[in-house]
């Protein structure tokens, strides 16, 4: 296979931001290569993304034996895009048959093949957004940076750790010596190859392909692992073109373009759940429902299975030296992308006697209807309202923000506005529903996840029954995200306790531009993999560390 990108080539353009990854992820610092504003780029991608409207995307890899597609835009357009339909007895090995010279490539020039591909997909951000809006209902502007730079930089992120955990071993023969006193030393010499798995599987979700899936696909592909890409059946575009770009790359490079596949499945047809479980698959990644993760974790035994799933993102609210700033900064936590984050809160536990502000002493009462009044300003105007809102993603989210209004007492109706742009489009407001956490049956609701823009301000009888409610919630439930409002440095410092105790990701007093439902690469760590809610980092050491396996070759020296 002729390469047309020489290592050279590769290394001139690319080792210069890897190092600058693996400084970033050492100090933690604010960094990113990836433009995030629109203007950055040659075109807005419109043109780009509507060409692929009603067309067949040909991948070019083996085993296709049908064309499969069903996406509708959750703004009502049917793409009528299809998609290569595998047949594994064919795929499959062609995927491993290029292992060997990927290995051989060594983790620099993996690392910098994926870099290429990471920089191909940047450079077509405005067509992806376009992909990312129409396929998980994301406000053009959130599915532009989210699942555009930001999902590049966790993919980058998780290139950087592969390439240092890899590199933890030398990679030049090592000379073992060990004396032996007035005889000849033993002598021997070792390599250390790392080795990877085998193919990878990584099952895409449908609010965020892109920032969910790339870091899964990168640590497997740096890491030498083949990865098949298994898109959710509403979210494949932005997959399949990712996979298109990697494919091209790959062969450009002199590799076989078959370390990376596509597998888009017929409606119904489950084909997850068979893959998940074929020997060929050592190593599955995957964001979704609790149910379907814990059957991964239980069935898939030889894999290496990551998984985020389900959990209660909650926040203790006990004093605040800013009032105004805690209800705004949670008015648009609650808000955005309507609630459809694995980030956003869920509960709010507010003593029931109220809480000490800036602004004097707040009744449970007050601060409910305070935040239900921040949240019905800031989506008062619908042209705003529509781009924070973006539009609801499947009819399931639907269903259970119009149950929730039946658990409690309603403080905040969640009501239905147009978007002209796009009449079919599905866009709700938030609903905030009053619990007391003293009843039983109030805790049925409020410690299950109920995905989508519902918001549950629960009262406490203190704020130290609220840490203790926290703490069970975390430990019995998971939580991506917890987030606290205290003055106290004893709250601050028992909160910091239950998080610490349970790993948990928390945040402390946010009353400016950063929310507790955003993370930033190489700086934060989305999930901690210590609690129910997933059992990964993204991204950590381990997040990649098990992806492969170091094989030593020893020789008489």
């Amino acid at each position: 296979m002729a390469a047309q990108l020489s290592p050279q080539q590769l290394t001139e353009t690319h080792r210069a931001t890897l190092d600058q990854a693996l400084e970033a992820i050492r100090t933690r610092a604010y960094w990113s290569p990836h433009p995030e504003h629109p203007k950055a780029y040659e075109n807005d991608g419109k043109a780009a993304f509507d060409a692929l409207l009603g067309t067949r995307l040909d991948l070019d890899q083996p085993g296709t034996d049908d064309w499969t597609g069903a996406e509708v835009s959750p703004y009502g357009t049917e793409l009528g895009i299809t998609y290569p339909h595998p047949d594994l007895e064919v795929l499959l090995p062609a995927m491993k048959a290029g292992m060997a010279a990927w290995r051989e490539a060594g983790p620099e020039t993996r690392a910098l093949v994926c870099l290429e591909i990471i920089s191909r997909i940047s450079a077509r951000t405005p067509e992806l957004a376009h992909a990312v809006m129409h396929t998980s209902g994301q406000a053009f502007m959130m599915a532009f940076q989210a699942g555009g730079p930001h999902a590049q930089d966790r993919g980058l992120e998780a290139v950087a750790y592969a390439y240092q955990e890899q590199t933890r071993t030398p990679s030049d023969t090592a000379h073992w010596s060990k004396p032996q006193g007035k005889r000849d030393p033993l002598e021997l010499s070792k390599t250390f190859v790392p080795t990877a798995r085998g193919i990878a599987l990584m099952i895409g979700c449908n609010t965020f392909p892109t920032w969910n899936g790339y870091p899964g696909l990168f640590a497997s592909l740096a890491t030498g692992n083949p990865v098949l890409v298994k898109p959710h059946p509403r979210a494949v575009l932005p997959l399949a073109l990712t996979v298109q770009i990697a494919r091209a790359v790959l062969a450009e490079a002199g590799f076989d373009p078959n370390l990376v596949a596509l597998a888009a499945e017929r409606p119904g047809e489950g084909i997850a759940k068979t893959l998940a479980v074929r020997p060929e698959i050592k190593i599955i990644d995957y964001t979704g429902s609790t149910a379907f993760g814990d059957w991964l974790e239980a069935n898939a035994r030889q894999a290496q299975v990551y998984t985020e799933k389900a959990g209660v993102n909650t926040v203790v609210v006990d004093s605040t030296d800013d009032y105004k700033g805690m209800l705004s900064n949670l008015a648009f936590s609650l808000s955005l992308y309507s609630g459809q984050m694995c980030t956003t809160p869920q509960n709010l536990l507010i003593p029931r006697d109220g809480i000490s502000t800036d602004a004097g002493v707040k009744s449970y009462d007050e601060v409910v209807a305070d935040l239900a009044a921040s949240v019905g300003g800031l989506l008062g105007d619908d042209a705003r309202a529509n781009a924070i809102l973006g539009a609801l993603v499947n009819p399931d989210v639907k269903t259970r923000l119009e149950a929730a209004s039946g658990l409690g007492e309603v403080a905040l109706p969640s009501r239905e506005i147009a978007n002209p742009d796009f009449p079919d489009a599905v866009v709700r407001t938030p609903v905030i529903v009053k619990l007391d956490g003293a009843k039983p049956d109030a805790e049925a609701a409020y410690l299950s996840e109920c995905f989508g823009p519902v918001s549950f301000a629960v009262a406490v009888d203190s704020t130290a029954g609220a840490v203790e409610l926290l703490r069970r919630t975390v430990r019995d439930k998971g939580a991506m995200t917890v987030g606290a409002y205290t003055t106290s440095q004893e709250v601050e410092r028992a909160i910091e306790d239950v998080c610490l105790e349970e790993s948990a990701q928390l945040s402390l007093n946010l009353t400016g531009g950063v929310y507790v439902n955003q993370t930033a690469a190489f700086s934060d760590f989305h999930g901690s993999g210590g609690n129910p809610a997933a059992n990964a980092a993204l991204c950590d050491g381990a997040f990649v560390a098990n992806r492969f396996r170091v094989v030593e070759i020893r020789r008489q020296a």
